[in-house]
């Protein structure tokens, strides 16, 4: 029997660890309104439910990545097994909603540990020539786990919320083992490498504020004197963050990485696509269950379509960049979405299910003709000594991008709305299609979405005028080329 080859046992392993940590997001998702009511949670923790995984997988896994450049990708992958099922086996314990809170977070800390590692281990198995089809492959993966994961979701809802969290059990320990018997380290690990603890600290802090402030402006108002204070201290400490990046050695953050257009231009594009879609999933679930009146199971049908599409085109977009190139492939995906974004905007109490999925479906198609390209267009232009950290980059900039998504389309949508009714509304207990607390809602949607198109636009835009692959001098560290901002 022939052997099968290393970088196919290490797709594997970071395939099924993307399936694990995806599928957990999107099977809560569905079951919110549910989780509400049983654990008589207010809005803030439900919200803080879904952000908090976002929030630490965007504060860690730059931290990470440069954490494993130093001591290896292996038993960090596998230790985000352990402590990623250990953290679903406690969410499934929940009593209250804070208990969920804080397990939720020991259960992101493994998320983070999964995904700073994955990218990286495709990338140090795979050819240059082989990488886009590779990292094509692993989105797709993604994209099955949001495509399922709603559906799963509502099924295992019926039989109880807390079987969404069970269920990652028995992949946790086959995730475990398998990664453990068959990853390898494929790169030598430098000597004398230092982490910057100050930086990383003050960038947690720096992001804590600005999703504090983001969250609360939308529920006291934007010119309350706590919220300008964490706008205040958000500037102050990603300003501090910056400066003490620039003059470290060895810095958690690598700026040098934002000096070449393509690098630049492929995370910012990054990070706008993640605000334009980021909370799509998450508002159509409410407006399904809240605004339609329809059940779990069958919404979570009804969100299939987005990552539907992105299966579907991911892994195609991905092998299209190893041969063609990835520039003008991430620029037409980003338009594609956005023409998604502008069919949403037409949304109302009495809008066609059908076409809504017609619109989702776009977006999808063009969010998943965009990342594997710019994936591959971000790890292509790093030497290999730099993979973690520019993973963990691409990572944080998409992740910051979802969490900004969410926060600011709450806080756009709660503008208009009495606290009392939105937590009547998204709890499914007030379903009232022709009432003013839907209407409210259904004008807050429009302008998130009509956001979401202009931003989309500006991503297209940026995603198509970075430069040229940049040359990396490796023996000093630096980018030498005419590619610098």
């Amino acid at each position: 029997m022939k052997k099968i080859e290393y970088k196919w046992v290490a797709l594997s392993c970071t395939s099924l660890g993307a399936l694990f940590s995806v599928l957990s997001g999107s099977t809560l998702i569905i079951a919110l309104p549910i989780i509400m009511k049983d654990l008589n949670a207010d809005m803030n923790i439900i919200m803080w439910t879904v952000m908090i995984y976002m929030l630490i997988i965007t504060i860690l896994v730059p931290s990470i990545g440069r954490v494993a450049d130093m001591i290896g990708r292996k038993k960090l992958f596998v230790s985000g097994f352990i402590v990623f099922t250990v953290g679903s086996i406690l969410c499934g314990l929940s009593s209250v909603g804070w208990q969920l809170l804080i397990f939720r977070f020991i259960q992101s800390v493994g998320g983070a540990l999964i995904v700073a590692n994955s990218t990286p281990i495709v990338t140090d198995a795979f050819p240059k020539s082989e990488l886009g089809m590779a990292l094509g492959i692993n989105s797709m993966i993604i994209s099955v786990a949001s495509v399922i994961g709603p559906i799963l979701g509502g099924a295992l809802v019926r039989i109880g919320w807390r079987f969404i969290f069970y269920f990652n059990i028995p992949i946790g320990l086959i995730g475990t083992i398998w990664a453990a018997l068959q990853l390898k380290e494929l790169n030598v690990l430098p000597e004398k490498q230092k982490f910057d603890w100050k930086g990383a600290i003050i960038f947690t802090s720096g992001m804590i504020a600005l999703l504090l402030a983001l969250t609360f402006g939308g529920f006291n108002g934007w010119t309350n004197i706590r919220v300008i204070e964490l706008f205040i201290s958000t500037f102050l400490l990603l300003g501090s963050f910056l400066f003490i990046e620039y003059r470290t050695d060895q810095p958690m953050l690598d700026l040098e990485l934002f000096r070449t257009r393509i690098l630049a231009f492929a995370y910012c594009s990054n990070l706008l696509n993640g605000i334009a879609r980021g909370a799509i999933v998450f508002l159509f679930v409410f407006y399904f269950q809240g605004i339609k009146g329809i059940n779990p199971v069958t919404s979570g049908i009804l969100l299939a379509p987005f990552a539907l599409s992105m299966m579907i085109m991911a892994p195609i977009s991905g092998r299209l960049s190893d041969r063609f190139g990835s520039r003008e492939l991430s620029s037409i995906g980003l338009f594609i979405s956005a023409l998604g974004m502008l069919g949403m905007i037409r949304i109302s109490a009495d809008s066609s299910v059908l076409e809504l999925c017609g619109w989702m479906f776009l977006s999808g198609l063009g969010s998943g003709m965009f990342v594997s390209p710019n994936t591959n267009a971000i790890m292509g232009a790093v030497p290999v000594e730099r993979r973690g950290i520019a993973a963990g980059v691409r990572s944080m900039m998409n992740n910051l991008g979802n969490v900004i998504s969410i926060a600011l389309s709450m806080a756009i949508i709660s503008s208009s709305m009495k606290g009392g009714a939105m937590q009547r509304l998204f709890s499914g207990s007030h379903t009232v299609s022709n009432g003013i607390d839907a209407n409210n809602f259904i004008a807050g949607l429009r302008k998130v979405f009509l956001i979401s198109f202009i931003i989309s636009i500006l991503a297209a835009i940026l995603s198509y005028l970075r430069g040229p692959q940049p040359k990396w001098q490796r023996n000093i560290e630096r980018i030498t080329d005419n590619t610098q901002l």
